[in-house]
């Protein structure tokens, strides 16, 4: 086990810059998920790290070692690619030893290595197959086996399961934690699916533009966003934004009145669980806040867009809380929106920074 530290790191692609500036503390036997839009530099951080990229300034040291300058061969890291990377020509079992034959490992000691392996994720029958024979899905358990075969420092995994269906995502991703868990090796991992990224991280980092928007726990950055940007690209649904302006106890922006503690021309967030919704007596051209436009049942709940003035809010309902009126949760049927008290969170308008209780805008003087 090692702790991972990037300091400083900086990467120009034709004078864009797609990593600036950026430092990350990787804790020893812990988990850490890069996520951010498509661009933000987290598949160009992973790759640094393992040596498959260059930095034009910054260092990577693992445990105690330097390793800026280090081929990835020598800086004892595995990888897991989004594309498996298997031989073709070379059976399952050959497949995960070849890490341990280049290395020179003893053919003994390598036909166990590689039988833990392939027991730890589930295909020691399918030892004699060739990638071709195989799904998908376990083409990369394969994969996975071939990295943890060597028992690295530092696990790579670069979207490893972003070409598997959804059911399949879940089984493995839920298959990598553990492992990594059992066998406490540091990981970096990189996706761009938020749910994958809240289920399994021990730290998530948030990447925007190269920079680090918001690094923390699963639940504090979902719970207390630090600016417009991560509150609204962690969460699924998203969150609610609305631009308004508060006074004496009441937000206000385009048909939207809402409590609020909060003073002046800000951004508003909340949660789609936390908007409150409740059908409005009456016909349906009459009455309430705003009017149902879509419902989506997904199983234990319904996601329900309304539209309330000039906005149209993102509403998650718990399926059970709304059996007394499901019937009329449809298209067109007015309701009154409300807010879950005490759950908003409040921004700056200029700078989209996080305002405190005291309404002063968190991280300035």
């Amino acid at each position: 086990m090692s702790t991972v530290e990037l300091e400083g790191i900086t990467k120009t692609f034709d004078k864009q810059t797609v990593v600036d500036d950026l430092s990350l503390h990787l804790p020893d036997g812990s988990l850490t998920v890069l996520v951010g839009p498509s661009g933000c530099g987290k598949s160009t951080t992973l790759r640094i790290a393992a040596g498959l990229e260059s930095a034009d300034h910054g260092s990577v040291r693992i445990g105690d070692r330097d390793v800026t300058s280090a081929p990835p061969r020598d800086r004892d890291v595995a990888m897991v690619f989004q594309n498996y990377a298997l031989y073709p020509q070379l059976t399952v079992a050959g497949n995960i030893a070849f890490p341990l034959r280049n290395a020179g490992v003893a053919k003994t000691d390598t036909a166990q290595r590689v039988q833990q392996a392939a027991e730890r994720v589930g295909i020691t029958a399918l030892l004699d197959r060739k990638p071709r024979q195989l799904s998908g899905g376990q083409q990369q358990r394969v994969a996975i086996a071939r990295a943890l075969v060597r028992t690295p420092a530092l696990f790579l995994f670069d979207e490893p399961l972003s070409n598997l269906d959804a059911k399949l995502r879940v089984e493995l991703r839920s298959e990598i934690r553990r492992l990594q868990q059992e066998l406490g090796i540091t990981a970096l991992y990189v996706t761009h699916d938020q749910e994958e990224a809240m289920t399994i991280a021990d730290q998530l980092v948030v990447l925007d533009a190269g920079r680090i928007a918001q690094r923390g726990t699963p639940e504090e950055l979902y719970r207390r966003p630090v600016n417009t940007f991560v509150a609204g690209f962690i969460g699924s649904p998203s969150a609610n934004l609305l631009t308004g302006h508060a006074h004496a106890g009441v937000f206000e922006s385009d048909g939207v009145r809402w409590p609020t503690e909060a003073e002046g021309d800000v951004t508003l967030g909340v949660r789609p669980e936390d908007v409150l919704l409740e059908p409005t007596e009456g016909s349906d051209d009459n009455g309430g806040d705003g009017r149902v436009e879509l419902v989506e049942l997904l199983g234990p709940r319904y996601v329900v867009i309304v539209k309330v003035g000039g906005h149209r809010l993102t509403a998650v309902l718990e399926a059970s809380a709304v059996t007394t009126w499901t019937r009329t949760l449809a298209p067109g049927v007015a309701v009154t929106v409300g807010v879950r008290p005490g759950r908003t969170h409040v921004f700056d308008s200029a700078s989209g920074r996080r305002i405190d209780s005291a309404n002063r805008v968190e991280g300035q003087p």
